[in-house]
């Protein structure tokens, strides 16, 4: 099934998108902006750990990425690796290393180009080129778990090209119906719907979250604190987001989910045994979650409210920093607002992804109402055929889709896609609004791991990642 609890989660601050542009392999998504697509969503794993098992089946431990940098002669393809890694039962250091081979082959090119036929240059005019720190880059990372339920993140990177590093802290505490986070960056980085990057100087999080009961009852509360104005990496024009701006944000969730089988079936024993001339050999799912053919539809209500406090006054005035600046938002921030979002999903799979082909086609069919306020706006304001509109990009809906299928064995091919139902005069109507290719390969021996190859047409972007029970 497509997944709900996006739908709450991208009401917080704390829904990680996966990322090339920092070691840690992940930015925010931004509250109040359409839901990512799922095959976005930043796997669980900590990225120094996906490296350390990643590195097993890849030559030399190097794991190549893509993604552009600061400066374009830097190139955009990556190599990284796990430099150093110490754990002991309760604490664990690690640290990551980055490199952008471009530059370095470009000058050593332009190095032999530029000397006459008979000479070569000498090993100190090659080595030189080695030694720019704008190719490197460099994160430390380090977990402490406290008791059995609690544990400290303690992480910090710095990029050759850029100035400054980027530090981060989290504390996770484990309760018997509950998890409670506390975050905090120096800066962070968000991620817009349009794929645009903002740093945001000092970003802290508070969050309480239940888990899912029975019913299908769920609850979040939240403090969130943004201090400085965000700054755009990879824009040239537009507004930052109001959610970015400075402020404290009190929030609460509540949402109600629940699924229903058309068909399914049910894994059998012995469908897991498969007779041989040899004997009995166990054959399971490649992946757990992918094992029983089904057709159901599921759907996800729920409402927010957040109050804010501070940062209400408009942030022209801060228009007119550096070169990069980004107009900021003139419009002022409600300080108390509530809405209602919601999500229909409909799931059809043919096959139970045991066989070595043909044995998984999968299609997951996402409607996203992301602001209900702002959509029932929109569609009055379309009855009334009102000319004057506020560009709200959570007011349309959109439609996920997402398609499956086996190629081989446990490799799998995916696509998610992201269309947008815009009716709206003036429109181009509906349009494909996002999408990411990616090649998968299940790792039967954890039951629903998978070592996973995206790209991203729209953002320019890829990378390997290890993702653990995230269908």
């Amino acid at each position: 099934m497509a997944n709900l609890r996006t739908a709450m989660d991208s009401t917080f601050w704390d829904l990680n998108v996966s990322s090339p542009r920092t070691l840690e392999g992940s930015a925010r998504a931004i509250p109040g902006e359409p839901f990512p697509l799922d095959g976005a969503r930043a796997s669980r794993a900590l990225r120094i750990q996906q490296l350390s098992l990643l590195g097993n089946g890849f030559p030399l431990g190097i794991i190549p990425s893509y993604g552009p940098a600061a400066h374009k002669e830097l190139g955009s393809f990556s190599l990284q690796t796990l430099l150093l890694k110490h754990a002991t039962s309760r604490w664990w250091l690690g640290l990551i290393g980055q490199f952008r081979p471009k530059k370095l082959i470009s000058s050593i090119k332009a190095e032999f180009s530029d000397v006459d036929d008979l000479e070569f240059p000498g090993f100190k005019d090659v080595a030189k080129h080695f030694i720019d720190k704008s190719l490197y880059s460099f994160g430390l990372c380090s977990q402490l778990s406290l008791t059995p339920s609690s544990s400290i993140l303690l992480s910090t990177e710095g990029h050759g090209e850029k100035n400054g590093r980027r530090h981060k802290m989290m504390l996770f505490q484990k309760l018997p119906l509950h998890d409670l986070t506390l975050e905090a960056a120096w800066p962070e980085l968000f991620i817009d719907h349009k794929g645009r990057y903002w740093d945001v100087p000092e970003s802290i999080s508070l969050d309480l979250s239940s888990l899912v009961s029975e019913p299908g009852l769920r609850y979040r509360f939240g403090l969130h604190k943004n201090s400085g104005h965000p700054q755009a990496l990879n824009a040239t024009d537009g507004e930052a987001p109001l959610s970015l701006m400075p402020g404290l944000c009190a929030k609460a969730a509540l949402s109600y989910e629940k699924s229903r089988d058309f068909w399914r079936e049910k894994e059998k024993r012995e469908d897991v045994m498969l007779e041989t001339d040899k004997g009995l050999f166990w054959r399971p799912s490649y992946d757990v979650r992918l094992r029983e053919p089904h057709s159901a539809i599921s759907g996800i209500i729920g409402g927010a409210c957040a109050a804010w406090f501070g940062g209400r006054e408009s942030s022209v005035v801060a228009a007119s920093r550096g070169d990069n600046d980004i107009s900021m938002n003139a419009k002022k921030r409600s300080p108390l607002s509530a809405d209602l979002f919601g999500s229909v999903s409909y799931t059809f799979q043919h096959g139970n992804f045991r066989k070595l082909h043909g044995d998984l086609t999968r299609i997951d069919a996402r409607l996203d109402i992301c602001s209900a306020s702002a959509f029932a706006t929109r569609v009055l304001n379309g009855l009334k055929r009102s000319s004057v509109s506020v560009e709200n990009p959570a007011a349309s809906p959109r439609l996920n889709l997402i398609f499956q299928q086996q190629v081989v064995g446990p490799i799998l091919f995916r696509v998610d896609s992201r269309v947008l139902l815009d009716y709206s005069s003036g429109r181009r109507g509906p349009h494909v609004e996002d999408f990411i290719c990616s090649l998968s390969y299940s790792l039967r021996l954890l039951e629903s791991g998978k070592v996973v190859a995206w790209y991203s047409p729209k953002r320019k972007e890829g990378m390997i990642e290890l993702r653990l029970f995230e269908f």
